[in-house]
C-alpha cells in the first residue's frame, strides 16, 4: 500500500509505502501524482518505506521506474527513506538519470529527511 503522508502540502509530497506493493496501489497513485505534476510544475518528494515494506510485484516495479523515468525531470529533491540495502544500491546506481538532487536516508532519519525536502520548498 502506498499512502500519503501527512505534512504533504502544495508541491512536497511525501509517501509511505507498507508490505509488496502492487499494480493497484500504482493505478491508485500515478493520476494523483500527473495532477500535482500539472498544478505546481515540479516536486519535492519524500518515498519512506516503513518497516512493514516488503518490496513490488514485478507490475508494481516496472510502474515505479517507468514513472519515475517520465518525471526524471520534474522532482528538485528525492528523498529515499528506510529503504532495504538493494533499493539503497539501485537508487545509487541509477541517480545520475535524475536530474534533481537525490538523497537516501535511514528510516530513523524520517524527521531529518522531511526537513530537507521541506527546505527545498516556499509553500505559499
Amino acid at each position: 500500500m502506498i499512502e500519503f503522508m501527512e505534512g504533504s502540502i502544495g508541491r512536497i509530497v511525501g509517501l509511505r509505502a507498507t508490505g509488496r506493493l502492487k499494480e493497484a496501489d500504482y493505478r491508485d497513485l500515478l493520476p494523483k501524482l500527473e495532477e500535482l505534476f500539472r498544478q505546481h510544475g515540479k516536486l519535492d518528494l519524500l518515498f519512506y518505506m516503513d518497516e512493514g515494506f516488503e518490496g513490488w510485484d514485478m507490475q508494481a516495479a516496472w510502474d515505479d521506474a517507468s514513472f519515475g523515468f517520465s518525471h526524471a525531470g520534474d522532482f528538485e529533491r528525492l528523498a529515499v527513506v528506510g529503504a532495504p540495502a538493494w533499493v539503497n544500491w539501485c537508487i545509487r546506481l541509477s541517480s545520475f538519470l535524475f536530474k534533481c538532487e537525490v538523497r537516501i536516508f535511514p528510516g530513523e532519519a524520517l524527521e531529518e529527511a522531511w526537513g530537507w525536502v521541506k527546505g527545498a520548498s516556499v509553500v505559499i
